[in-house]
């Protein structure tokens, strides 16, 4: 949809007719599903006749799941004619299988993914996002600003220096996604090690809306979670590593022409160097650059190979608008 074309959308009694999916990540969530329920469900109440809901039950050990089944049972309502569902999964996944997993499972013209029910933002940006996507955008992401552990904020700084894509990414807590997003989304592959890096590299228009947010603690266990997809991020959506490697070889480069011309120097010296110092140093020297450069060839190799298994199009088109009828 075109700023200056955007499709009307039917609506009835103020609301629109269009139909949405909200799927929840729920790990160990029990204190916070109650406020977080009474956050959206009104919103999704107010500006959408049918939704659905998605919870997705990340194996949690704590008394979420009857907590939401108590919730939904006491405040069904107007809402009793909409879906939820609980998806369990077999055993702790993480966020990123875990969410993948609900947003298969989401039919709606529109998906809200909500990767944390924390809230530390205003009811209407639940709305401001969806208005935000008619403008033209098919993925629209709520941004936290401030708060964010330093750790985080290294991650992606030193992700969008080196990321392929000229979109950045940052501490985003929930998303809105059009039906063409998550299609584009799903030809990319079955395994989708990071949401966030791939919805920003699928070619299509993307957009934050910043909030300034409270710092949070980490959940058990996602301390290890996040580095895990921290690397494994480095590795699939940028080229950093390959950069490093090319540094460290041009370092090991500019010691071994040193030692080079170190040892030519020494020959017409009057004072001679230590017995075989030179010529050990000499070949370490070139020998590390020789390693370094061969592991940069074979990370340019997997980079590739990588390209050919996640980006099946061969081109990415962000939109076609028409001129004429």
């Amino acid at each position: 949809m075109g700023n200056d074309g955007i499709q009307k959308i039917l609506k009835r009694d103020g609301r629109e007719s269009k139909f949405v999916s909200v799927v929840v990540y729920i790990r160990n969530d029990e204190e916070s599903i109650r406020p977080f329920f009474d956050m959206v469900l009104p919103v999704m109440e107010e500006n959408f006749e049918t939704y659905e809901v998605i919870c997705v039950n990340d194996c949690s050990a704590d008394g979420s799941v009857e907590g939401l089944k108590d919730y939904f049972a006491e405040t069904k309502g107007d809402g009793c004619r909409n879906m939820i569902q609980i998806i369990h999964m077999s055993g702790f996944q993480g966020v990123e299988a875990s969410m993948n997993a609900g947003r298969d499972m989401a039919i709606g013209d529109f998906v809200y993914e909500f990767d944390d029910i924390r809230q530390d933002y205003p009811a209407g940006l639940v709305r401001q996002v969806y208005d935000r996507l008619l403008e033209g955008y098919d993925v629209v992401a709520a941004g936290r600003r401030g708060g964010g552990r330093l750790t985080s904020d290294l991650f992606y700084w030193l992700y969008n220096m080196t990321s392929h894509s000229g979109n950045r990414i940052g501490q985003e807590t929930f998303r809105i996604l059009s039906r063409r997003a998550v299609n584009r989304v799903m030809s990319v592959g079955k395994y989708i090690p990071y949401r966030k890096a791939i919805y920003m590299n699928c070619g299509l228009k993307t957009d934050t809306i910043h909030y300034k947010g409270a710092k949070r603690r980490d959940k058990k266990g996602s301390r290890r979670e996040r580095t895990r997809l921290a690397v494994d991020s480095f590795i699939y959506f940028t080229d950093g590593m390959e950069r490093l490697s090319l540094l460290l070889s041009c370092i090991f480069l500019l010691f071994t022409l040193g030692a080079a011309l170190y040892i030519g120097g020494s020959v017409f010296s009057a004072s001679k160097p230590v017995e075989g110092w030179l010529s050990t140093m000499g070949f370490l020297s070139l020998g590390f650059f020789g390693v370094f450069t061969l592991l940069t060839i074979i990370l340019k190799y997997l980079s590739v190979m990588l390209n050919l298994i996640f980006k099946h199009q061969r081109y990415l088109v962000e939109s076609v608008e028409k001129i004429t009828g």
